[in-house]
């Protein structure tokens, strides 16, 4: 089919480049013709001359346009206004006949599309939207323009949902509670589950040598550490930093040595002293920024790996991308559960432990079994099956390749 893909994610942000670029990518090696619309950050133009490469080499055809914040909603009427125009001179030029529209702001365009000029409608949910930004303290429901921006965006949904020629959720947990949702027609929809996908030729132990983890160790301190906890990704609305030092804390307590690997592109002062009220010592917590290609090595330098999403509503439909990184490279997670379908992968897949309430009680069982050494019952190799299971990049593409299929008949 000739697609056209929209994506209010820029391409040259961290997101774009995982968890849109290569998909496509499969997905014109599969034969679709794919242009791609996404909008860029003014503060990464730099990146831009790389992802252009990127995308030549790939066939995909990129018309980026300028995201803009300021000010709030108008800036995003405007940016959809120019999403909209541009979709309709590519829908004539390029003979466009299905649209996939990545999230809620995208797919305002899309539904557009499917009324105005009859092209199939892909609703990319990638997760409750309007109630990630309530949820998240983005969106003030105090405030009468968020509010109004909030209900616009449930009717929204529900027309979405309703008019979608296809629907893909990144959890089962989520598609199950869209299937209770009354007041949609059409019920039972018929929705696709992928998740974030990982690319499993990147992260991938074998390629990493014994000598290259203990010259990374040594070159950041680590080496004399009995036990290394890490971290990655940004930490912001909904990663609970707090709880997770809390946990390293409990940790620290019964393996002194212990350090904590941050490999994050936060401040190293915003960590910092996030430590120090919890009396962790700078010593303790290492805190480095990476490239894609540097993470596999950072996170095999760890012994575990933690995250800590903040539970609610949204989050059932929530996939954590990094989930399926660290399992790629066989490191154990340590998690909390009610998040997506995080607790359900972990168990099925042997790859760590699931904490149901985060207090002290709970952190301190946890760090009792690891010293006692039961992080030697998650088996790397197991670990890995199960991200070959769930999160495979390439069975996430041959997913959408049969999206796509079925739109094309």
């Amino acid at each position: 089919m000739k697609v056209l893909y929209i994506s209010y994610d820029g391409m040259t942000d961290p997101l774009g480049q995982s968890q849109v670029i290569p998909y496509l990518k499969g997905l014109v090696k599969l034969g679709h013709e794919i242009a791609l619309i996404s909008a860029e950050k003014s503060e990464k133009k730099n990146e831009r001359t790389r992802v252009w490469k990127i995308m030549s080499d790939a066939g995909i055809d990129w018309f980026p346009i300028e995201y803009t914040k300021k000010p709030p909603v108008i800036s995003t009427i405007r940016d959809i206004r120019k999403i909209m125009l541009l979709s309709e001179k590519l829908f004539h030029e390029k003979k466009i006949e299905a649209i996939h529209c990545r999230s809620y702001v995208a797919a305002i365009v899309g539904l557009w599309m499917k009324k105005n000029f009859g092209v199939k409608f892909i609703f990319d949910m990638r997760g409750f939207w309007a109630d990630e930004r309530v949820e998240g303290a983005i969106w003030n429901l105090k405030n009468p323009v968020y509010r109004t921006v909030y209900n616009y965006f449930k009717r929204k949904e529900k027309l979405f949902l309703e008019n979608a020629d296809a629907i893909v959720s990144l959890t089962e947990n989520a598609k199950q509670e869209i299937l209770t949702w009354k007041k949609i027609k059409n019920q039972p929809l018929s929705l696709e589950v992928i998740p974030c996908c990982v690319d499993m030729n990147l992260f991938d132990s074998k390629k990493i040598s014994d000598s290259e983890i203990q010259k990374k160790k040594s070159e950041f301190g680590l080496s004399d550490a009995k036990f290394v906890l890490s971290y990655c990704g940004s930490i912001g609305t909904w990663y609970l930093c707090d709880e997770m030092l809390e946990f390293f804390s409990c940790i620290q307590k019964k393996i002194p040595s212990a350090k904590f690997l941050f490999i994050t592109p936060e401040e190293r002062e915003f960590v910092l002293n996030k430590a120090r009220a919890k009396n962790i010592s700078d010593e303790s917590i290492v805190l480095l920024k990476a490239s894609r290609n540097e993470m596999p090595l950072l996170l095999k330098c760890s012994d575990a790996s933690v995250f800590f999403i903040k539970q609610s509503f949204s989050k059932k439909a929530s996939s954590p991308v990094k989930q399926g990184e660290i399992m790629s490279m066989g490191i154990p997670i340590i998690c909390n559960s009610g998040v997506g379908d995080t607790d359900l992968i972990v168990n099925d897949s042997n790859a760590g432990f699931v904490i149901d309430t985060m207090n002290e009680k709970s952190f301190n069982q946890i760090a009792d079994r690891i010293v006692k050494g039961e992080l030697n019952n998650f088996s790397a190799e197991k670990i890995r099956s199960g991200a070959e299971k769930f999160y495979s990049l390439e069975k996430g593409i041959e997913k959408y390749f049969s999206v796509y299929q079925k739109l094309s008949k």
